[in-house]
C-alpha cells in the first residue's frame, strides 16, 4: 500500500496568526510544518521547537532556497506580502498569502502575474470562504432558500484600548480597513458580486491609518451596510436578508460555528463546528489544488482576489486613506 507524501509547509512571519495557523496545520494528516522563518533567529528556533518543524531560519531568503519546502505561508505585515510572494513563486514555491493579498490593486495584479509566469499555485488566505457554515449558507442563498437577496449587514469591530504597532502603522498598511474591513466587503462580494456604487467614510488615527470605516455598497436591487473598527465593539453577527427570509451567521461570524435561517418567523439553527480554529479548510483546498496541478482555486480564485482588491481600492479613494506604497 502506498502512502501520500505529505506536503511540506514553510511559514514566513511568526506572529499570532502564524501560531493559530500552525496549530491547525498539525490537524491536517497530509501536511507537515517543515520550516519556519523570522527576522529573529531566536524567535524562529522557538517557533520550530513548539511545532516540531525540522528547520528554522533567521531570514526569509533562506527558507525560499530550501528545496524541501513545497508551499510557503506568508503571515507578515501587509506591506511585505507582494515582495515575499513574488520571491517565493520565483523560487518555485506555491504560496498561501494572508489577507489582504496586497496593500493595493497594482501589487495584487503583479502577484497573480507571477503565479502565472512561474506556473505555481497562489491563493489569498481568505479562510472564511472555506468555513463550513459559510459554505452551506452560501449554497442556501444560491438555491433561493431565502428568495432574492436585497440586503447584507456585516461588521468586524472590537475595542482596542491602546492601538499601536502594526495596527496603526501606515507604512505596514495599518488600520481597520485592511485588517478587518476586508471581511464584510468579502461577504457582500461573494453574495452579490461587484457593486454598482460605493460610498465610504472613515475616522483616522494621528498616524493616518483608519480607526473606523463605514461602507455602503449599492447594487441594482440590493444594498450592503458594512463597518470595521478598532475603537468600538459590535455584535459580530452577519445578516444576509432576502425577500423570503434571512440568514444570520453566528458570532464571531468570520470564523462562525453555525448559523440561523429565519423564514416566516420560524428559526432553524444549524451547527457546523470547525476542525480546529478553521484554517484547516483552506489548507485542504491548497493541497487539493497543488495535487491537481492548479495554480489557483476555483473556490477563491485569482479573479476573486482582484475583484476584492478593486473594491478596497475604491473604499480607500472614497475615504482618503493613503499608504506609503
Amino acid at each position: 500500500m502506498t502512502t501520500t507524501k505529505k506536503i511540506q509547509w514553510g511559514l514566513i512571519g511568526l506572529g499570532n496568526i502564524a501560531h493559530q495557523f500552525a496549530k491547525d496545520l498539525r490537524l491536517v494528516p497530509d501536511a507537515a510544518i517543515y520550516a519556519v522563518a523570522s527576522r529573529s533567529t531566536e524567535k524562529a528556533a522557538a517557533f520550530a521547537a513548539q511545532y516540531q518543524a525540522a528547520k528554522s531560519y533567521g531570514d526569509y531568503d533562506a527558507i525560499l532556497e530550501d528545496p524541501a519546502v513545497d508551499i510557503i505561508y506568508i503571515a507578515t505585515p501587509h506591506d511585505s506580502h507582494a515582495e515575499l510572494c513574488i520571491k517565493a513563486l520565483a523560487a518555485g514555491k506555491h504560496v498561501l498569502c494572508e489577507k489582504p493579498i496586497a496593500i493595493n490593486l497594482e501589487q495584487a495584479k503583479s502577484m497573480i502575474a507571477a503565479s502565472k509566469k512561474y506556473n505555481k499555485f497562489l491563493m489569498e488566505a481568505f479562510w472564511t470562504r472555506f468555513n463550513p457554515s459559510v459554505q452551506e449558507a452560501l449554497q442556501k442563498v444560491a438555491d433561493g432558500d431565502i428568495g432574492d437577496i436585497r440586503y447584507i449587514n456585516a461588521d468586524f469591530a472590537f475595542h482596542v484600548p491602546n492601538p499601536q504597532g502594526r495596527m496603526t502603522n501606515i507604512d505596514n498598511g495599518g488600520g481597520s480597513l485592511l485588517d478587518m474591513g476586508v471581511y464584510p466587503l468579502f461577504l457582500s462580494y461573494v453574495v452579490l458580486g461587484m457593486p454598482e456604487k460605493i460610498m465610504a467614510s472613515a475616522n483616522f488615527f494621528s498616524s493616518g491609518a483608519d480607526e473606523q470605516t463605514s461602507m455602503i455598497l449599492h447594487y441594482k436591487n440590493a444594498q450592503a451596510v458594512l463597518h470595521s473598527s478598532f475603537v468600538s465593539s459590535s455584535n459580530m453577527i452577519a445578516t444576509i436578508s432576502g425577500t423570503q427570509g434571512r440568514i444570520n451567521l453566528h458570532p464571531v461570524w468570520h470564523e462562525t460555528q453555525g448559523y440561523d435561517m429565519i423564514r416566516n418567523n420560524h428559526k432553524v439553527t444549524y451547527a457546523l463546528p470547525t476542525v480546529g480554529k478553521g484554517f484547516t479548510y483552506e489548507i485542504l483546498e491548497c493541497h487539493q489544488c497543488i495535487r491537481n496541478h492548479q495554480i489557483e482555486s476555483t473556490v477563491w480564485s485569482h479573479q476573486n482576489s482582484i475583484d476584492l482588491a478593486t473594491i478596497v481600492e475604491e473604499v480607500r479613494h472614497q475615504t482618503g486613506l493613503k499608504f506609503s506604497v
